[in-house]
């Protein structure tokens, strides 16, 4: 059965797919309740949390929702949900993931799905046996900035890429604590698996499997015992270099894309504006625009100069679109659609997140076997070089 066969429930009815979310910190409540809500044919059903003052945060926004305390209380109903989608913690994803599916529910997970890419490839296969889609939140797939820059690569804007350079900053010289600065191993915290998780998938969206991975990484700020600035340098199986940046720690920030090609480049300033606008309780809607950017923030193509200084032309920043994330899960679970992103490709994204991390901590070039760009189950095998 394919991964992402059809769960037989409301859905196939006609009647929307029920939702349970497990969490309703920062990512249950600003990203996933938010766009499940507002998803034709997705309704959300149940939020797992027994913290009271976010059952009430859930309650004013969503008046019909149910609440359960623990995932647990969820399997016994699973014949009244469609979906589960995991917004807890790192280090829980695997656990609740593996009961959902092995309950008979579909799953999605917030990235990273797992904190190895062997673990990624053991959920991948149990969603395959059991027939279920197992899907991964790679939201940044949809960012406005990606949406342009694949577009421009499509249509051969800037000849043949070869090096591309994506930074993802931050200034936040005081640690704000919790589990994702505590730099326990178990917590698969730091800026490593959070950001990186983001540039490293887009990095392989757009220019295919590693094969040569280096990388620093340090922890900077007094207090912060996980990594808060990192630099991912990635050789791709068709010669393009990645070179990414994951910072907490940027007095000041570089563009959020440089790809340079062999006829044009291309750069872009500032951060997609979809986070913003949900964090300010913006939700998206068919009436309005969404993910729209203001004209002085688009990027700039062309060659020769610096955009800083008139160099190139603007080019419309096409809108960004979390929303079409779920809308693809939907259809995927109706039979109708693709999984939007597999846990296989989230598994080659883990690959080169473990030979980062292995990279920086030894001081040396990893080296995948191209095995990882297919997503093999053996393809978590590496090879060290001095660097």
């Amino acid at each position: 059965m394919t991964e992402h066969a059809t769960h037989e429930t409301s859905g196939t009815s006609g009647t929307p797919l029920r939702v349970g979310l497990v969490g309703y910190g920062l990512a249950g409540s600003v990203f996933h309740a938010p766009l499940i809500s507002a998803t034709e044919g997705l309704v959300l059903d149940t939020v797992v949390t027994s913290n009271e003052e976010r059952r009430e945060q859930a309650r004013a926004e969503f008046p019909a929702v149910r609440f359960a305390a623990s995932p647990d209380e969820l399997w016994p109903r699973a014949d009244e949900l469609d979906l589960i989608v995991i917004a807890s913690p790192n280090k829980t994803h695997v656990p609740i993931a593996t009961a959902a599916l092995k309950a008979g529910l579909p799953v999605v997970v917030d990235k990273p799905v797992a904190g190895t890419a062997a673990e990624a490839r053991e959920l991948a296969a149990l969603a395959e046996e059991r027939g279920l889609l197992l899907s991964v939140f790679q939201n940044r797939r949809w960012d406005n900035d990606f949406l342009t820059l694949r577009s421009l690569i499509a249509d051969g804007e800037l000849g043949e890429v070869q090096r591309f350079e994506s930074r993802f900053e931050r200034w936040r010289p005081q640690p704000k604590g919790g589990w994702r600065e505590s730099g326990d191993p178990q917590e698969i915290g730091g800026l490593l698996y959070d950001l990186g998780s983001h540039v490293v998938d887009q990095a392989l969206a757009l220019f295919g499997p590693a094969v040569r991975v280096y990388a620093e990484s340090d922890v900077r700020r007094p207090g912060a015992a996980a990594d808060d600035d990192t630099f991912v340098a990635i050789t791709h199986a068709n010669g393009v270099r990645s070179h990414l940046y994951v910072s907490a720690t940027t007095a000041q920030l570089g563009p959020r894309f440089r790809v340079l090609g062999s006829t044009a480049g291309y750069v872009k300033y500032g951060l997609d504006p979809q986070e913003a606008a949900l964090r300010e309780g913006a939700r998206p809607t068919a009436d309005e625009p969404w993910g729209v950017e203001d004209e002085a923030l688009w990027g700039r193509l062309g060659a020769g100069e610096s955009p800083l200084t008139g160099g190139g032309t603007p080019v419309r920043t096409l809108p960004g679109d979390y929303p079409a994330y779920y809308a693809a899960v939907a259809d995927a679970l109706r039979g109708k659609g693709e999984n939007p992103v597999t846990a296989l490709q989230a598994a080659a994204a883990l690959d080169v997140l473990e030979a980062a991390r292995r990279s920086a901590r030894d001081g040396v070039t990893v080296s995948l076997p191209t095995a990882s760009a297919s997503a093999s189950p053996a393809s978590h095998a590496t090879e060290e070089q001095s660097a």
